[in-house]
């Protein structure tokens, strides 16, 4: 080959391998950003959310960049993480929680954010209404208005001789419940007596006011403040021998005689796919919030047993998971 070929040829070679090569290095990796109540390392909710992205092909480290804010149990500190989180300037924020989204909604009105909570994003000032949330924010609700008076109903179903319910709730928390269960109850012969709690240290306090009204079963309104304390719950209503019915699966395996409502950890995991469309161009306020439409009825019968009660057999067939 003569020299200027030779030239002209490896110069045609180094022009395309630089091409090649800043082509690799200029893709640019989808940026999520994740704001928490606790830590990634505790809540299971966010290995869920986790998991539904790795299901979309969204790795961290490989193609996509996962930048975590979270609280470690300081609400104090959720204003300073949603700004930072959002100086950071990702494609989309996932927020975990009815506390938490709020913060990210305050520091920007522009990044798409997903978002997953029990409390009712409407009431929150997060969605004009729930099939056409408008703005920059959606998600999904644990919410179904009518779940509090079916677990009314499979509570009576259970303890059919319980007449008084002290309903266990955080006032602060945006949702529904009350109001369903007390219209509710008349019709199955119950009584609702509230008792709230809005941080741990009410507790002793609340459990007072439960044992003066002389309730005789106990229904929960998980949120995270009485999620928290799952266990000192649990605990007050064995030592008392009052059934207790709570939202979902936390409430039972640690004691709890029955919980109906969704399964979280599947609905966190499916709110990856809202975060893939929106990277993928479609605009938050257009996806309606969603609400569960499948729920989960568990029983615990170790439970039961100690409380007396005999729970019919088409009772237990019913039931998605019983625990002995």
């Amino acid at each position: 080959m003569r020299r200027r070929e030779f030239l002209g040829a490896l110069g045609g070679a180094a022009a395309g391998w630089p091409l090649a090569a800043r082509g690799q290095q200029g893709v640019r990796h989808p940026r999520i950003g994740i704001l928490i109540f606790s830590t990634p390392q505790s809540d299971p909710n966010i290995q869920s959310f986790r998991q539904g992205l790795r299901e979309l092909g969204y790795v961290k480290g490989q193609n996509a960049v996962i930048e975590y804010r979270y609280a470690e149990g300081k609400h104090e500190r959720l204003p300073g993480l949603a700004a930072e989180l959002v100086g950071l300037k990702p494609d989309v924020v996932f927020a975990l929680g009815g506390d938490v989204t709020p913060f990210v909604s305050n520091a920007t009105q522009i990044i798409p954010i997903v978002y997953a909570m029990s409390a009712d994003p409407v009431r929150l000032g997060l969605a004009v209404n729930l099939a056409r949330p408008g703005g920059n924010a959606t998600g999904v609700t644990f919410l179904s208005d009518e779940l509090a008076a079916k677990r009314l109903d499979i509570l009576k179903e259970a303890a059919p001789r319980i007449s008084r319910v002290g309903f266990l709730w955080n006032p602060d928390h945006a949702d529904n419940e009350l109001h369903v269960a007390r219209q509710a109850a008349g019709a199955l012969g119950l009584q609702i007596h509230t008792i709230e709690t809005r941080t741990s240290a009410d507790l002793d306090g609340a459990f007072n006011i439960a044992t003066q009204a002389g309730i005789d079963a106990v229904y929960v309104v998980s949120s995270r403040q009485t999620v928290a304390n799952v266990r000192r719950i649990v605990e007050f209503a064995m030592r008392n021998r009052l059934p207790l019915v709570g939202g979902w699966g936390a409430w039972v395996q640690e004691g709890g005689l029955i919980s109906y409502g969704p399964n979280v950890g599947a609905i966190i995991r499916n709110c990856a796919g809202y975060v893939d469309k929106i990277l993928k161009g479609a605009k938050p306020g257009e996806l309606p919030v969603q609400q569960p439409t499948r729920f989960e009825l568990l029983i615990n019968l170790k439970t039961a047993k100690a409380l007396g009660l005999s729970i019919p057999e088409s009772f237990l067939l019913r039931a998605d998971k019983v625990i002995e």
